[in-house]
């Protein structure tokens, strides 16, 4: 018996046959839609394995798509593409469910390994990726220079699990690596607070609060 398709939604003709592409190649169908309401209503006659969704749609927008789609679908898992530098967008699609996001224009082979992830499945037993997930892609996307990506993980992961400290420094680093000393220093104390002896978060905190100040040697782990 063949897997579920994927549903790609999208209102551009160009994406859709892209992201379609992008998928044969990894012998995975897919369906399209061009907008959020024909989305839902193949979503009410078919059963899909994974939605690539945008956020910009004519009517019906990607989140609010998200919203019905966490009520009536909970297990389905949803990765939401917005513009690049939409990184607001981006964390509250994840807040709402979205386990990952595309930026576009989009990177085929970055499509395909998002997907990949995507398809591995939840933990058993979790209706939602792990903390340490979102933890782990922050220091990927880090370790490719990503900081607005690294930052929007760091977000999911303390949605998760607030009371943790690595997901706080991670946030904040991203913060000052893009040059906002004032909210890095906030992150990086809230990290404090829930851990004193968090040694990098002390770290952090003590040379973004010096002078003079030296941006090298962001501790993230």
């Amino acid at each position: 018996m063949s897997s579920p398709p994927v549903l790609i939604v999208d209102d551009e003709k160009n994406i859709r046959l892209t992201l379609s592409s992008a998928l044969e190649a990894l012998n995975i169908s897919s369906d399209t839609a061009g907008t959020g309401e024909e989305a839902l209503q193949k979503l009410a006659e078919k059963s899909y394995r994974l939605i690539l969704l945008d956020f910009k749609l004519p009517g019906m927008n990607g989140l609010e798509v998200l919203r019905q789609v966490a009520d009536k679908y909970p297990d389905l898992q949803v990765i939401i593409m917005t513009a690049y530098g939409s990184i607001e967008i981006a964390v509250e699609a994840m807040k709402l469910g979205a386990m990952d996001f595309l930026q576009k224009p989009l990177d085929p082979i970055l499509v395909n390994n998002v997907v990949r992830r995507a398809l591995q499945g939840p933990p058993e037993g979790q209706p939602v990726w792990k903390y340490e997930y979102y933890i782990d892609m922050a220091k990927q996307s880090i370790a490719a220079g990503d900081f607005d990506g690294a930052r929007v993980y760091a977000q999911k992961a303390t949605f998760l699990e607030y009371h943790r400290p690595e997901a706080h420094n991670i946030w904040g680093g991203t913060c000052e690596a893009k040059g906002d000393h004032r909210e890095a220093d906030k992150k990086y104390r809230v990290a404090l607070e829930i851990d004193p002896n968090y040694e990098p978060a002390r770290k952090n905190l003590a040379r973004v609060t010096s002078r003079p100040y030296t941006q090298l040697g962001i501790v993230w782990d």
